[in-house]
């Protein structure tokens, strides 16, 4: 019950504090660590495919393994002045690592911005995605909010909360430091090709089972909110597998079919358009109000994830 209880207090703190502008986030120092890493490794190895395929290797190894061997090393220290100023602490870190208050805040942040003007909606919404966003009509800024929204909540929240039930938060660390490395390195251009592929597939591989869940739980989601669960279902079925990433498609397709919007298609990444299959049927324009609904779903899901994760962890303590 030790991780249980420290993630649901974790998700507390999160709910009700999100993440402090005053308190430096794990997150920056795990890029910080990305970024010095990488220069040197860049240094030290061939600028050839095989020496950067390896350098991001090294990347990989150093970079998560010495976020799950600071944070557990941390929290033991502190353990041994007060196993209560280590679970203190721990929680905190908790919180921390979840990012369901941030997730909601963008929502808000882009709806906002958008009903000032477009070219505020755009610079709002890019700073959350990772396309050029400066051709984004009205409609496309609602549509990169609501796919966001949608898409990270497998990696900002649900799987993050399963492996902090899972171990806590040197486990939690862990995914952080596997999630920021794919935000960082895992790009398919010419400076991340090789470097980065490490990355890309070892973050596909950790969110793999979280993104079907994540899924899983929007489509319940939307049943409890009075929205369309069973186009939710029949979209998520139909057209999960659409995109590249083995994991992108699954929530984006489910929020697509409960909204009753199309979601996905082509953007442009770096200057270049890349080709994205559209998830979802265009029975309506996405509208304002499917960014609100979109965080609903993302809150309702989250809250079903903690309770089943805590009742999972519980469950053996009662029989």
């Amino acid at each position: 019950m030790w991780f249980a209880a420290l993630a649901a207090i974790g998700f507390a703190l999160d709910a009700l504090f999100g993440d402090p502008a005053w308190l430096y986030h794990p997150v920056c120092a795990i890029g910080a660590l990305i970024a010095w890493t990488e220069k040197r490794l860049r240094r030290w190895l061939p600028a050839t495919p095989a020496g950067e395929t390896a350098a991001g290797v090294l990347l990989w190894l150093f970079v998560t393994g010495a976020s799950v061997g600071v944070t557990a090393g941390a929290l033991a220290l502190l353990g041994r002045l007060s196993p209560w100023l280590r679970f203190a602490a721990e929680a905190v870190l908790c919180g921390l690592i979840l990012a369901r208050d941030s997730l909601r805040r963008a929502g808000g942040h882009v709806e906002t911005a958008l009903a000032g003007s477009l070219e505020a909606g755009r610079e709002a919404v890019g700073w959350y995605v990772g396309r050029d966003v400066s051709g984004l009509s009205a409609e496309g800024v609602r549509k990169a909010a609501v796919e966001t929204v949608a898409e990270n909540t497998t990696d900002g929240v649900i799987a993050p909360l399963l492996f902090l039930l899972l171990g806590g938060a040197p486990l939690g660390m862990w995914y952080k430091a596997v999630n920021t490395l794919d935000s960082m390195v895992g790009y398919h251009n010419d400076a991340y090709e090789y470097l980065g592929k490490c990355s890309a597939r070892l973050d596909d591989l950790a969110n793999w089972l979280p993104a079907r869940l994540s899924a899983l739980l929007l489509i319940a989601a939307a049943a409890l909110s009075g929205l369309d669960a069973k186009a939710a279902l029949r979209i998520w079925r139909r057209d999960r597998r659409k995109q590249k990433s083995p994991n992108a498609g699954q929530t984006e397709a489910a929020v697509a079919g409960a909204l009753g919007v199309q979601l996905g298609g082509d953007a442009v990444y770096f200057g270049r358009r890349v080709e994205k299959a559209a998830l979802g049927d265009a029975l309506r324009p996405v509208e304002d109000a499917d960014i609100r609904r979109a965080v609903r779903l993302m809150d309702l899901a989250s809250l079903l994830a903690l309770g089943l994760g805590v009742l999972a962890r519980a469950l053996p303590a009662l029989l």
